[in-house]
């Protein structure tokens, strides 16, 4: 009889794991979870060598290159979620394993929080609401805009960053977007990052974290928008230079953030708290009732692809030898 195959489910952002056990031992897998919260690195990398898993699911903890190594039968590893700065993509490309996102379930949920981050600042929905708890009345104090009468430029155009230019335009804003894989056809005037930051009354960040694009928004990067823009990020902390950003704020130069998403989560630093003009969400973004059952249901199906022989629905390496129950 052949053993049965173990999946690690490494952590989640949810209450209990049901949904993605459900589909996986109904496939005939033996499930064994982690923390719930992200354990460190360590951690991870014992429980690994460990149960000698042939699918690793992980939403935010870290699979390293030690952890692919170490395990003979592992054939894929499931991030639930998209981005994919928590896995050593490379180390299983070299070991023939497969790396799988989910990067539809969300983009309703994402591209809604940049539009509402856009509508908050130009509104002053925040800054409003914080001044009336606090006790002071005062609309005539109030920096309200228009957004129809805006640019706003979307850094990246993929699923996401398609959705809320959409949805910009449809709310009567001007819309440019910067991304270098822009089809042609976008309808829309792309143009160079550094042109678009110069022009961009409201920024989106739609952008994954790879090296290239590590601090893509810095110091030489601020300092082109114009004055009192709003720089809006939902998609990875690292993408902005904190340093850099606060320091453009104490300035007075940018006019504000909204961060759904921070370097060092959660650490937020003091100045983002104390500064009228920023807004910082917990990295809730991607959630909703309906898009958070998508995408466990869409991470376990695929891990039950790839471990059926089927190919992945939403593959994103090529390894170089698909494995074969023994890493190479």
């Amino acid at each position: 009889m052949t053993p049965q195959q173990t999946v690690l489910l490494t952590d989640r952002a949810w209450p209990d794991d049901s949904i993605e056990r459900g589909i996986l031992e109904d496939a005939g897998f033996s499930v064994v979870a982690g923390p719930a919260d992200p354990a460190p690195v360590e951690t991870i990398d014992a429980l690994v060598a460990e149960h000698q898993p042939a699918a690793i699911l992980t939403c935010w903890a870290t699979v390293s290159a030690a952890a692919i190594a170490s395990s003979a039968p592992l054939h894929v590893v499931a991030r639930m979620g998209v981005g994919l700065d928590n896995i050593a993509v490379s180390a299983a490309t070299d070991h023939g394993v497969q790396v799988t996102n989910v990067p539809d379930y969300c983009v309703a949920e994402v591209s809604d929080h940049a539009v509402g981050l856009a509508l908050a600042w130009t509104r002053g929905l925040v800054t409003a609401d914080r001044d009336v708890r606090a006790g002071r009345w005062n609309p005539a104090g109030a920096r309200l805009r228009r957004l129809s009468n805006l640019t706003c430029g979307v850094i990246g155009y993929g699923r996401i960053g398609k959705a809320t230019a959409a949805k910009l335009r449809a709310l009567g804003a001007r819309v440019v977007i910067s991304d270098p894989h822009a089809p042609a056809d976008t309808g829309l005037e792309v143009l160079s990052l550094d042109h678009l930051l110069a022009t961009s009354d409201v920024v989106v960040l739609h952008a994954p974290l790879v090296p290239q694009t590590h601090h893509l928004i810095g110091e030489r990067e601020l300092a082109l928008l114009p004055q009192d823009a709003f720089l809006i990020n939902v998609s990875r902390g690292g993408l902005i230079d904190t340093t850099a950003l606060l320091a453009s704020l104490e300035a007075g130069h940018l006019g504000g953030a909204g961060l759904d998403v921070l370097e060092e989560e959660p650490t937020v630093p003091a100045e983002l708290l104390t500064h009228p003009g920023v807004i910082v969400t917990p990295h809730i973004a991607f959630a909703s009732d309906a898009s958070i059952i998508d995408l466990r249901r869409s991470a376990a199906e695929e891990v039950v692809r790839v471990l059926h022989g089927e190919p992945a629905h939403y593959p994103c390496n090529t390894p170089s030898a698909l494995s074969t129950g023994v890493s190479s």
